[in-house]
């Protein structure tokens, strides 16, 4: 990692990346880093207006970018089936699976899900394998999958995956964020011919924060996410960076996580990290593998 420099990436100039929920924070800045190295992008976004803004923005300050909108709710796997097949016909160098929720209240998703467990595992789970031919086209094909520094407190809840019997925000969200994780990792072993790695931003200034105290009606937090958020928080252009090491540095190691390398990997240049996970085991990541085929109704070719 020494001597890597996300602006001096030639050898990307006309591969295809989609990138979720693309129009904003993390998303946004890693599309605008594609566009300027010479990528086609697509912008999957639930909000097509705000999408729309995101791309005419990518436009003006990269010049020639090729970047196109691409409706997608991904707590939706109407909408996801729907994008899949209008986007899945050409081959895809580079997955994204940014979008996502942050602790908010339990709601549930078009399917009958947990909201986040919906919206920031399962529908990346089924768009992943649906756009598996269009990856598996592409020698070296990398899918990223955004985690969270959450996932350490994450375990996953077989008995009330989608918290029917109890349920609070942080420990859903670090359910999704564990899962994540663990379907990078599983992604990798079982896909050959596609990269899984995950990465997390560390502490990143994002709209995530805003909609978490919103949604909760919390007014201290709030007050803790803007104290967070002036001391301590990275730019949402910094917190990308892991997430663009992961999805286009060489030497990218298959089922790693990638992280900022600062305190608590809260904050710093992003380089290759391990996390103490409650609930991370083999076990875990092969039955959450099995329960997600089920739920989504995607079922991945047996592993080769």
């Amino acid at each position: 990692m020494p001597g890597w420099n996300v602006s001096l990436r030639s050898d990307l100039a006309g591969k295809r990346a989609i990138v979720t929920g693309g129009n904003a924070g993390l998303g946004f800045e890693v599309a605008l880093q594609f566009a300027g190295f010479g990528m086609s992008v697509v912008l999957a976004c639930r909000d097509a207006v705000r999408a729309e803004s995101a791309a005419d923005e990518i436009r003006a300050r990269q010049p020639g970018a090729r970047v196109e909108v691409g409706v997608l709710d991904v707590a939706d796997l109407a909408s996801v089936r729907e994008f899949a097949a209008a986007y899945g016909s050409e081959p895809v160098d580079i997955l994204v699976n940014n979008a996502g929720v942050m602790a908010i209240p339990r709601a549930t998703s078009p399917d009958g899900f947990e909201l986040q467990l919906a919206s920031n595992h399962l529908g990346h789970f089924a768009l992943t394998g649906l756009l598996l031919p269009a990856l598996l086209a592409r020698e070296g094909a990398r899918v990223v999958a955004v985690t969270s520094s959450v996932a350490r407190i994450g375990r996953i809840d077989f008995d009330d995956l989608q918290g029917k019997r109890r349920y609070s925000p942080w420990g859903a969200y670090g359910q999704s964020k564990l899962a994540n994780l663990l379907f990078a990792r599983e992604l990798d072993r079982r896909v050959p011919g596609v990269l899984g790695v995950a990465a997390h931003p560390g502490y990143a200034r994002t709209g995530l924060q805003l909609r978490s105290a919103t949604e909760n009606s919390s007014r201290v937090m709030a007050a803790a996410y803007r104290i967070g958020n002036l001391l301590i928080a990275q730019s949402a252009r910094e917190g990308a960076l892991p997430l663009l090491y992961a999805a286009t540095a060489e030497h990218v190691v298959g089922g790693t996580l990638y992280g900022p390398r600062g305190l608590g990997q809260m904050r710093g240049r992003p380089s290759r990290v391990s996390m103490a996970l409650r609930d991370g085991g083999a076990d875990t990541a092969a039955r959450l593998w099995a329960v997600s085929a089920d739920l989504t109704g995607v079922n991945y070719p047996d592993k080769a």
